[in-house]
């Protein structure tokens, strides 16, 4: 099993390379010869570095040079030849452990940082088995951004660690699956308040949603309002969790769907992953797959135009087809759709083709 996973800096959590001095993230000053995080296998386990002081100023960094013309970037963050704003590169990043399965996370258009979270894995052999793991951070909480990357990423570590044998029956199979998904919460969670101030006003937060594919068997657990959907080919598409939203509460009343999304309290979250968390043990749901067709798992900044199963399920479809069933070029089209229908979000797809 594999993983995009490289370096991350030890105060924010965004992505560096051996050779950065600097993250270009929150400009912080890197250790030389920082040692890379090693590829995600069956057999070994990734360290994750968490954000030790977290709530503290980073130190200032000059940045490095401008992505669009090359020149200099200022101390203000705007290139001092063409006048763009310096990417970010926890702005937009993807992974894509294995050719079938793929993700993309970004900030959208209207907020100033990105506060979604992905994290992958999967064996080669199409099919076999796929972990995909989606945080979206609480926009009104502290250090949501740096709180939902170290959630997902522990959490996908935790299943990554091995595969559910359960007694020899599906039945006990989906029971060692669900208890791994149990702890994988537990370690998201750990995460989080490792990310979090002790003395912080508003504590980080940020919802929890990850799917588990083993040979054809399919475990999904949710806390928050992130989802999963299972879309087979010509087929009726299946949402494969239930939010834990006012909105869901007021559907299950009756209140039509669009109106209970669309209302005052549309996005309110009644669980989530923080400090002040109610309870996080993940819902869950246990499908057979058996037939072929696309996994998704996303955050609302991508389901916020498109909600329902089938309407989602046919935009998911037809912009594969348009991409020839790429798994990574399709999560980025659909990015892009969502962008484009206004992007007040963040975003983040992960898709696997089954």
């Amino acid at each position: 099993m594999t993983s995009t996973t490289r370096t991350v800096c030890p105060t924010c959590g965004g992505p560096v390379s051996d050779a950065d001095r600097y993250c270009e993230t929150c400009g912080a000053e890197l250790k030389p010869a920082t040692p890379s995080t090693p590829a995600l296998d069956t057999d070994t386990e990734p360290t994750i570095e968490l954000n030790p002081k977290a709530g503290t100023a980073a130190t200032a960094a000059a940045p490095g040079p401008c992505r669009s013309c090359g020149g200099k970037v200022g101390a203000e963050g705007y290139c001092e030849t063409c006048g763009t704003k310096a990417a970010k590169p926890r702005d937009h990043f993807t992974e894509q452990p294995a050719p079938w399965v793929a993700a993309v996370c970004d900030r959208g258009i209207r907020h100033s940082r990105n506060e979604d979270a992905v994290a992958i894995a999967a064996e080669q052999e199409p099919g076999s088995r796929a972990l995909l793991v989606v945080c979206d951070g609480v926009s009104s909480s502290l250090d949501s951004d740096v709180a939902s990357l170290a959630a997902a990423r522990a959490a996908r570590d935790v299943l990554v660690a091995g595969n559910a044998q359960g007694m020899g029956t599906e039945a006990s199979r989906a029971a060692a699956i669900v208890a791994r998904l149990n702890a994988a919460a537990d370690a998201a969670s750990e995460a989080v308040l490792a990310n979090t101030s002790p003395d912080s006003p508003n504590p980080a937060s940020c919802t929890f949603v990850a799917a588990v594919l083993e040979d054809g068997l399919l475990v999904t657990g949710v806390v928050g309002d992130s989802r999963a959907y299972w879309f087979p080919d010509g087929a009726e598409a299946v949402a494969l969790t239930v939010d834990d939203s006012w909105a869901a509460e007021l559907i299950a009343t009756g209140v039509p769907r669009h109106e209970a999304e669309n209302g005052p309290q549309g996005h309110a979250i009644t669980r989530w992953l923080g400090k002040d968390a109610p309870d996080h043990t993940p819902r869950t749901t246990t499908l057979r797959v058996q037939q072929p067709g696309w996994l998704l798992v996303c955050s609302d900044g991508l389901w916020n135009y498109c909600s329902e199963a089938a309407p989602l399920g046919d935009l998911v479809r037809q912009t594969a087809a348009a991409n020839g069933n790429d798994p990574l070029a399709t999560s980025s089209a659909l990015v892009d759709w969502a962008n484009a229908q206004g992007g007040q979000d963040n975003i983040t797809v992960a898709l696997a083709r089954l």
